[in-house]
């Protein structure tokens, strides 16, 4: 059991827990195609929560290499970015919007992949396995992907039309890379 507290291994103990997030991802993914958008965004927060403590347990157990820095990033990206792109289409746009307008949330939200992706690969090749600054410029992906569910909640629950939702995964897609400073927790 050595490899887990091995900084070389990829299999060591904030691995694994990035792996969790992964496969949170995944299973997300696959309850949208069910349409169980329910148990998808419960599968993201799991998610959520293991990439939280893969930081934690690799700084306090001094894990962090390169490997790991990829691998969180892959992680978030399926997780904070596709996942909730992907609901949102499936259950607000793909349901509610005309053609024209669907072919607008379309490219909305291959702009927020494609943000989301930049912001990522960004924050890998300006980071150190190891450091954690005070402050994220822009917002993180975490934190986009909460912002894009409470705005799909703000759908479901009639309060913000369809159209309405399209235009704050604009403004989310921008701030992932913006100048905006938010407070690394």
């Amino acid at each position: 059991m050595k490899f887990l507290y091995n900084p070389r291994s990829h299999f060591n103990l904030a691995n694994l827990f990035t792996f969790v997030n992964i496969t949170a991802g995944l299973l997300a993914t696959y309850f949208i195609t069910q349409n169980n958008f329910v148990l998808a965004i419960i599968l993201a927060w799991i998610g959520g929560a293991f990439d939280i403590f893969d930081g934690k347990i690799a700084r306090k157990f001094k894990l962090s290499n390169e490997f790991g820095v990829q691998l969180d990033s892959f992680a978030d990206f399926l997780t904070f970015v596709l996942v909730p792109v992907f609901l949102l289409f499936q259950a607000v746009y793909a349901t509610s919007l005309s053609s024209i307008s669907l072919l607008f949330a379309s490219a909305v939200s291959i702009y927020y992949v494609i943000s989301g992706l930049r912001r990522l690969v960004h924050f890998n090749l300006n980071t150190d396995a190891g450091e954690v600054d005070k402050y994220f410029t822009g917002v993180p992906t975490p934190l986009g992907a909460i912002l894009l569910w409470l705005a799909y909640l703000t759908h479901a629950y009639d309060i913000l039309p369809a159209i309405v939702v399209v235009v704050l995964m604009v403004i989310v897609g921008w701030s992932l890379n913006s100048t905006i400073k938010v407070r690394h927790p």
